[in-house]
């Protein structure tokens, strides 16, 4: 009846874990444990000497005020209020400093205007050595060391931007020339939208204007040939003083000779020195296309942006981290030296 039992509780013995043993193992082999953890330590203080390192430097958009925009905000809302006034455009429409921001974040986020910025500065140039493939690496990492984050209104953040490079004064150099770069190609895009809508607006002006002169020249040629025929029929029935009582206004075109030769010579007389008549209308869409033929005057480097936080030669790099590596690595080293005083002890 016991000798199951006791086979049992033998079997259950053998499969214990024996802490006390194992630390008992373990303390015996402190020596190694300690001198592997601070060997790998030291080789991980000594790569983090001959890394290479990355510093990255930081800035925070806001859009644009109206003084930083110049003269392209006062025409872009003169052909917007232009718009307005033709029905072509609604009342309610994001402001000119929104329109301009959004272009600018459009370009800071373009892998185009990343990769064009980086051909064109001696960062990169100084760094190619030669080969296609290699200098186009090095290109493709580059392009990926500006990372931009959108604006999360949820989170209260705003638009930023990121730039690693191998030093803190590159890094932040670096993000200035990468932020008024990508300025410079918003306004650029700006600017040639502008001309582009400043043409079309003067090319509908210039039909607007032609279409009032059209049909008030219809309007005055129909008039004087209204009181030619009626001069015709006034001389040929001899009539020499008004036959009616009806205002000349309010005579039909068909009795205008009942006013007489006199009155009707006057009229026509009238007409020919005065001309076509134009309403308010026309003399404004003039008076506009006097201006729209002048042309928009573009200012190449007004600023699409403003800072929120302005870029700053960072503290603390990002890689290679000394503290963090020598922390894993000694860890790492401890546990394979762990490993040996156990081997050690069990061979023994």
């Amino acid at each position: 009846m016991t000798q199951p039992l006791s086979g049992k509780h033998t079997g259950s013995m053998e499969n214990e874990l024996d802490i006390r043993g194992l630390f008992r193992t373990l303390w015996a082999g402190k020596f190694w444990i300690v001198g592997m953890a601070l060997a790998f330590a030291l080789i991980a203080l000594a790569y983090t000497f001959f890394a290479r390192q990355e510093w990255g430097a930081t800035a925070i958009t806001d859009r644009p005020t109206v003084n930083m925009l110049g003269g392209f905000y006062s025409q872009q809302q003169f052909l917007r209020n232009l718009d307005v006034k033709a029905n072509l455009a609604p009342v309610d429409q994001p402001s000119v400093m929104d329109e301009a921001y959004k272009e600018f974040i459009m370009q800071l986020a373009s892998w185009d205007t990343r990769r064009d910025f980086w051909l064109q500065t001696d960062y990169y140039k100084q760094r190619m050595v030669g080969n296609s493939k290699a200098d186009a690496a090095l290109l493709d990492e580059l392009i990926n060391n500006i990372q931009y984050t959108p604006a999360d209104a949820l989170r209260n953040l705003s638009d930023s931007v990121k730039l690693t490079a191998e030093t803190a004064p590159d890094s932040n150099n670096l993000l200035r020339q990468y932020i008024a770069f990508a300025s410079q190609r918003a306004a650029s895009h700006l600017n040639d939208e502008l001309k582009g809508a400043w043409a079309a607006r003067t090319i509908q002006m210039k039909a607007q204007v032609k279409r009032q002169e059209e049909v008030a020249n219809a309007i005055f040629k129909r008039r004087a040939h209204s009181v030619v025929q009626a001069l015709k029929v006034a001389e040929q029935h001899n009539i020499s003083r008004t036959e009616t009582e009806v205002p000349p206004d309010e005579l039909p075109d068909s009795e205008l000779f009942l006013l007489g030769r006199p009155m009707l010579q006057a009229r026509l007389e009238n007409l020919q020195a005065v001309g076509p008549e134009f309403d308010l209308d026309y003399d404004q869409n003039r008076a506009m296309l006097n201006t729209l033929n002048v042309g928009p005057t573009l200012d190449p480097r007004f600023q699409t942006y403003r800072y929120l936080r302005t870029p700053e030669e960072p503290v603390k790099r990002d890689s290679p981290r000394r503290a963090f590596l020598m922390i894993m690595w000694g860890m790492v080293g401890a546990l394979i030296g762990a490993g040996v005083a156990l081997t050690r002890r069990r061979s023994l």
